[in-house]
């Protein structure tokens, strides 16, 4: 009997670590699709910063933590391999809740078939958690008017390049913050972000003055960082702060201490941090929103690739090191 790779969690990160003593790789035999159900062989599978989350015993999270000894949670694009359900039939290419491993089982719950002319990396790059949690986050707590200013941190990762494409096709003045030079240029030159401001390099705030001179209507964050002050203090009358992700305080055991209130309320600043899962039942909505943008050419994006399952632990670092050059997918 044919057997696959599957890689479930053993340990919890200490100190938000992330390494091989996490994981163990196992051997399964490849099931057979019984009454009601699909066998997925999954080829592309999405990395997440979420995911340490994910590993981390933290009940009081959005989401329920991995348990020890289960498959390692994550999204992914699969081929329908055998099927007897009635919706699903051999070679349709489906995208849902796949976890590390080659192949599985499901009764066709929470697996959509890709559309006409979307591809793998197109579906883990913009139609599934990026694209959703950009549009989330934009539309329902950013309110973007045109004529603004919106800046976003973490602007060249997956859900920073399409709230920041999206934005700018709405008419607003877009300013990215991001971790590299070649990230600068990608925005700019390639996406068609206003301006760009390496968070490394020096004169941080005289060059998001120069590049905000209306100052800042929308702060869409996905990093925190030092960076984070400096834009607050450039928050407009009115402003909003949506809160995305803080990849830069998810492995320091000392987090940075948030802004002061008091501008808060001088100014009636509305801070909204927001997780996709209170938004799942929309998602019919929110891809509507979102395919417009994307039909029009509005919408860019590029993939990071590393191959293979069990180079995962690997991928997942370097997003956290900041090391990708897009969206960070394991190709199977």
């Amino acid at each position: 009997m044919s057997t696959y790779k599957e890689i479930v969690l053993v340990n919890r990160p200490k100190n938000g670590q992330i390494g091989a003593y996490l994981f163990q790789e196992q051997q399964k035999n490849i099931p057979t699709a019984g009454e009601g159900e699909i066998l997925i062989k999954q080829t592309h599978m999405s990395l997440d910063p979420a995911m340490l989350g994910w590993m981390s015993e933290d009940r009081g999270s959005y989401i329920p933590p991995v348990e020890l000894g289960e498959v390692m949670r994550s999204s992914g694009v699969g081929e329908v391999i055998e099927s007897n359900h009635a919706d699903f039939s051999v070679g349709d290419k489906v995208m849902g809740m796949t976890g590390w491993r080659e192949y599985l089982l499901s009764d066709g719950k929470g697996f959509n078939k890709l559309p006409p002319g979307v591809n793998e990396e197109m579906a883990l790059c913009v139609f599934a958690l990026p694209g959703l949690t950009a549009t989330t986050g934009l539309y329902h707590f950013g309110k973007p008017k045109a004529g603004e200013t919106l800046i976003v941190t973490g602007a060249a990762g997956s859900v920073g390049s399409i709230v920041g494409q999206m934005a700018k096709a709405d008419g607003l003045r877009v300013i990215g913050v991001v971790g590299s030079d070649d990230k600068a240029d990608w925005i700019v030159n390639e996406l068609g972000f206003d301006g760009a401001i390496n968070y490394k390099s020096d004169n941080l705030a005289e060059q998001l003055k120069a590049l905000t001179p209306d100052r800042i209507d929308i702060f869409f964050e996905n990093t925190g960082g030092p960076i984070q002050q400096l834009i607050f203090n450039r928050m407009n009358t009115h402003g909003r702060i949506v809160v995305c992700g803080m990849i830069a305080d998810y492995q320091s055991s000392n987090p940075a201490p948030g802004p002061n209130w008091i501008p808060l309320i001088k100014k009636r600043i509305t801070i909204q941090g927001f997780a996709m899962p209170d938004h799942w039942h929309e998602i019919p909505q929110l891809l509507e929103k979102l395919t417009p943008y994307v039909k029009a050419g509005k919408i860019k994006y590029r993939a990071h690739v590393v191959e293979g399952l069990s180079n995962a632990q690997e991928g997942l670092n370097m997003l956290f090191e900041g090391k990708n050059t897009g969206k960070m997918i394991v190709k199977l």
